[in-house]
């Protein structure tokens, strides 16, 4: 029978902990191991992203906590922490539980992950935030992500057309009643495809999450950005509206040289249109696949030297690093921007392929191949289950 690797994600929206669990089960399948996911009833993106041999169980929390206690010693794979209770479940039929950790774990209350037995960082950065708050089932060797540029992401042709900028969070009245209406105001609008300005391209491509923390950032660069005439910035991304409306504000001394277009499925195009991407603020960041993809597409990381992006972003490679402006204001950031004004800084794809191999799919398979490694040696009675 074919070894079987259950994973849980209850995430009803597609964002990088979901691409994630996709390269995981992609990994496992290269590798002999087939998925079953049990995800929200509601994500019904699923199927277009997991490998073919996957299956799908969509799931409530009760008729997932039933079917924990059906899996007898296998091993199960988490992306959404469940209560302790629910692991508890799945000790009692001598499975193994493995959580991911998505999301560096400084703020985060850490009996969420004790009951696991293993968890499985995404960087380095999130590594020792875990250990931080007193986690010791840390596994050592930090799962990178993967520059994932394949099918319909990666055509570097494709017209690009501005998409709403919000993503709706209906837990909250307002976002409900917004969510109805701006449909309304949005076909009212002209319809504006991308052409490039002059001057030298910044970019964001992210979710404006508030772990980005770009209204923040932007509170000091906007007003060093806004002295250089040179750079513009095309935004690439949506988010909840608090997000997006404080992004706005940050970025109000720019006056029309911040260009918004939506969240946009084809990276490649996306990326084929800058110079330079900008991320967010390190701290909240657990990797950055934004950053990974960037660089494999020969665009070039301006980011805060520090984790993640020191552990993503070869400096003087594939990338340039500025110190924090919230504690010199910006102003090794107007250094930078001094430099790239009479240089450009591009990426040389001999002197970067050492680094930008740790992202590949071969590297992350033969990553999740050594994890599968670990977790028979640390259970050696669970097993894959059939």
């Amino acid at each position: 029978m074919t070894p079987t690797c259950y994973q849980v994600n209850l995430q009803s929206g597609f964002g990088g902990g979901e691409r994630y669990t996709a390269f995981f089960a992609q990994a496992l399948e290269a590798l002999g191991i087939r998925t079953v996911l049990f995800a929200h009833p509601q994500a019904t993106f699923w199927r277009a992203q997991l490998p073919p041999g996957a299956r799908i169980e969509p799931v409530t929390s009760d008729q997932l906590t039933r079917r924990l206690a059906s899996l007898h010693q296998a091993w199960v794979a988490f992306h959404t922490p469940l209560p302790a209770a629910a692991v508890a479940v799945l000790h009692a039929a001598g499975a193994h539980a493995t959580a991911f950790a998505h999301l560096p774990w400084h703020d985060r209350d850490p009996a969420a992950l004790r009951p696991y037995d293993l968890i499985v960082p995404v960087s380095h950065h999130v590594a020792a935030s875990l250990r931080a708050r007193g986690l010791s089932r840390v596994y050592a060797e930090p799962l990178y992500g993967i520059a994932d540029l394949r099918g319909p992401r990666s055509a570097p042709g494709e017209v690009i057309h501005a998409r709403p900028v919000y993503d709706w969070d209906l837990r909250k009245v307002r976002e409900r009643v917004l969510r109805t209406l701006y449909p309304l105001y949005w076909r009212l609008q002209p319809p504006r495809t991308f052409t490039r300005a002059p001057g030298i391209a910044l970019g964001i491509v992210s979710r404006l999450t508030t772990i980005k923390q770009f209204p923040q950032l932007f509170e000091r660069l906007a007003p060093v950005l806004a002295r250089h005439p040179a750079f513009g910035l095309e935004i690439f991304g949506s988010g909840g509206y608090a997000s997006v409306r404080d992004l706005r504000r940050a970025l109000a001394p720019l006056q029309g040289r911040a260009r918004w277009w939506g969240h946009q499925q084809n990276v490649g195009a996306v990326f084929a249109q800058l110079d330079y991407l900008l991320t967010g603020l390190p701290e909240k960041e657990a990797l950055g696949l934004n950053v990974i993809e960037a660089q494999s597409s020969g665009v070039p990381v301006l980011a805060v030297a520090a984790p993640p992006f020191t552990e993503t972003v070869a400096d003087g490679i594939t990338g340039l690093f500025y110190d924090d402006p919230r504690a010199d204001g910006g102003a090794a950031f107007e250094r930078l921007l001094h430099r790239l004004e009479n240089e450009s800084f591009v990426i040389e794809p001999q002197r970067a392929a050492a680094h930008l191999a740790q992202f590949s799919v071969a590297a992350f398979t033969a990553r999740v191949a050594r994890l599968v490694e670990h977790v028979g040696r640390l259970r050696p009675g669970a097993r894959l289950a059939p």
